[in-house]
């Protein structure tokens, strides 16, 4: 398994195309919610993917503070069908932590959870802030993390 960060000027147009897949594997098919997935924040993201074989194993993107939120963030959270069950996804979290710590020199962080991974992410430091609601007909709250 090769872990990859990088900017949307550094991706190549392959691994674009596997990333793209995934996120339609996971977020359109899998949780049948037909959703705009290219929404025009992936030119301003750092990307972070797992991926053995060229097979994108899990994916997330982070953002800068005042993109998304005022604070950093992080979004699209994503493990494959082939990375489950491996901790993988709780790699990846550590890694788009660490990677906004060094890169963004906060660990403030706002995240768009969905509610029944909210356990998940408590465990790495982030809070319900009580911000309920449904995105793409699916349960979220928005969490933060000092």
């Amino acid at each position: 398994m090769i872990w990859k960060i990088k900017s949307f000027e550094e991706i190549t147009t392959s691994e674009l195309y596997e990333i793209i897949k995934a996120r339609i594997d996971v977020f359109v098919v899998e949780q049948n919610c037909p959703y705009h997935d290219l929404d025009g924040y992936d030119r301003q993201a750092i990307h972070i993917w797992a991926e053995r074989e060229n097979n994108v194993l899990a994916y997330c993107r982070i953002f800068n503070k005042g993109i998304k939120y005022p604070e950093t963030s992080i979004g699209r959270v994503l493990t494959t069908e082939k990375g489950r069950g491996k901790s993988i996804g709780k790699q990846l979290i550590q890694y788009a932590v660490e990677t906004i710590e060094n890169r963004f020199h906060t660990s403030e962080i706002r995240i768009s959870a969905q509610d029944y991974l909210l356990r998940f992410y408590s465990g790495f430091g982030f809070e319900d802030t009580g911000k309920k609601y449904l995105e793409d007909n699916i349960p979220h709250t928005e969490m933060f993390r000092k």
